[in-house]
């Protein structure tokens, strides 16, 4: 089967940035993302780029341009990102040979420490202004996380792809069937939906020092805030836990409230990503940069593994381990 980014040739990235103006001067790199192609190039005048090619068939022109357009409204308030560049009728998303791509000025450092005090106090700001500016509009396009929606899709998708033998089938059926159960009573109405990142892992924060950004708004939604904050809480011990939640909330509070009643969310939306990666995996299992860089998904291994990291993860919904 072709897959939709056969034709994204080198000679085709280039032409692309060209057919803007901008003339660059060696073949772009190519950067470790599999649901787009994100590649690095630098221009005549020594700056450098991150140009995104996104998945065809995927987003709506509309749902794209709305993360254009909060990464916009981010900068003008100064917060942190990466810009996306608009050429002078200020359009931001591009169109060349079928695909639809656009530019970024890149970000460099590195991925911030989340056992270093300081870190997590930045971390914290950095999203409390983040959500400062959310909160004041609302997406119309994106999407909105809905858990017990979002997981009856992923076991649809797990089942249609055929990768479960009888017996892995009828676990992992009973195991999604009580994870729905266990999940059902952590519900939110619309007053817990912010604009959010959506995907604040510590590949998509860069900088230096106390100093960093967040990049790749690709999977920005609508969701409480806090499911921009899980993420950054690292620690299996409790005491651990309860000091790097500390520190986050202390920078998060330099700007606006912290969402305390949304820290019983933590590991429903733990959950919801375990279930929805494996979802994700086998959905683009044609594409074969997701076979090259996840061979194991089509090991039987691979899902009895799930099943039981799913198991464990409904005994911590039942008492989650820094309430320990």
């Amino acid at each position: 089967m072709t897959h939709v980014f056969q034709t994204l040739s080198p000679g085709l990235v280039m032409s692309a940035v060209e057919s803007l103006d901008i003339w660059p001067t060696s073949e772009p790199f190519a950067l470790n993302s599999y649901e787009n192609r994100v590649m690095m190039f630098r221009d005549e005048h020594g700056s450098q780029w991150i140009i995104k090619f996104y998945r065809p068939e995927r987003w709506q022109d509309a749902t794209i341009q709305e993360e254009h357009d909060f990464l916009v409204e981010l900068s003008q308030a100064e917060v942190p990102v990466a810009t996306v560049w608009r050429d002078r009728r200020g359009q931001s998303l591009h169109h060349y040979e079928g695909y639809r791509f656009a530019l970024f000025r890149h970000c460099p450092g590195q991925a911030p420490e989340l056992d270093n005090d300081a870190h997590l106090f930045a971390l914290g700001e950095l999203m409390g202004r983040l959500h400062a500016v959310a909160d004041k509009g609302t997406f119309t396009h994106r999407p909105r996380l809905e858990l017990l929606e979002g997981v009856r899709d992923a076991q649809q998708r797990v089942f249609d792809s055929q990768r479960l033998d009888r017996h892995q089938r009828r676990g992992y059926e009973s195991v999604i069937t009580r994870m729905l159960e266990a999940l059902l009573p952590y519900q939110w109405g619309e007053e817990a939906m912010i604009r959010c990142h959506g995907d604040c892992h510590l590949g998509n924060i860069l900088g230096r020092d106390e100093h960093f950004s967040l990049v790749d708004f690709d999977d920005c939604l609508m969701a409480p805030a806090i499911q921009d904050i899980w993420m950054l809480l690292s620690a299996n011990e409790p005491v651990e836990w309860r000091r790097q939640i500390s520190e986050i909330v202390e920078g998060y509070e330099e700007t606006r409230p912290f969402p305390h009643q949304q820290i019983e969310l933590i590991e429903p939306l733990r959950a919801y990503r375990l279930i929805r990666h494996s979802a994700w995996l086998v959905s683009r299992w044609q594409d074969p940069a997701f076979q090259l860089a996840f061979p194991w998904v089509a090991d039987k291994g691979y899902w009895d593994q799930h099943i039981r990291q799913l198991e464990q993860q409904l005994l911590v919904l039942k008492k989650p381990q820094w309430l320990a």
